[in-house]
């Protein structure tokens, strides 16, 4: 897409302003770093634009101090402050959940995982927000805690122009095949590969 100019114009009937406003579905996928950081770039578009920005992280612990949420929570305080930019919610789902050990059984966290998708589409109906970010969402439907077929249909009718991102690795085909825009980010080389752990400024 050079310049900005589709490869090609689809006959729907649509104008181009129509088809440019259009929500978009977002997946950001794949074994390789950077899928987070790309959504939230993403939301830092999109909170310059004076847009509703909610982010809802469904794997990171609740506990750990992530340096895109200190910046996206002092964002939310500027703009009450001044009116720069948009409104800005950050979400961590239940006591958060993932790979490390955590306190609750399973049964515990994917309770926590449907109560928190319920919520996600409660605001959906709403029409809450203008821009979602559903941060390591593939895990809790990769789990089978949250069923794709419903999160599929919920986000291909939900109403306005809400544009939601989702990431994590191996996204369901399903979703895949929803979405507008899908980017799989590949590791071509990690420190971690040379048994170097996760350092402030880079991993958080």
């Amino acid at each position: 897409m050079p310049k900005g100019i589709p490869a090609a114009v689809p006959d729907d009937g649509l104008t181009t302003r129509q088809r440019r406003h259009q929500p978009v579905l977002a997946i950001h996928t794949g074994p390789g770093k950077g899928k987070s950081t790309a959504a939230f770039g993403m939301g830092l578009r999109a909170w310059n634009q004076g847009f509703d920005v909610a982010v809802f992280q469904f794997v990171k612990s609740a506990k750990w101090k992530v340096g895109e949420e200190a910046a996206f929570r002092a964002l939310g305080a500027l703009h009450e402050q001044t009116g720069a930019g948009g409104p800005v919610e950050w979400h961590k789902m239940g006591e958060g959940w993932s790979w490390a050990r955590k306190s609750g059984t399973e049964q515990d966290h994917a309770a926590a995982a449907r109560a928190g998708w319920r919520e996600i589409v409660r605001r959906l109906n709403e029409q809450r927000h203008h821009f979602y970010i559903l941060d390591e969402f593939t895990y809790p439907l990769e789990w089978g805690w949250v069923d794709v077929a419903e999160v599929v249909a919920t986000l291909q009718d939900r109403p306005g122009r809400q544009h939601v991102v989702i990431t994590g690795r191996r996204a369901p085909q399903p979703l895949i095949d929803a979405a507008d825009m899908v980017t799989e980010m590949t590791k071509v080389k990690h420190p971690m590969d040379a048994g170097r752990k996760g350092q402030r400024g880079i991993e958080w």
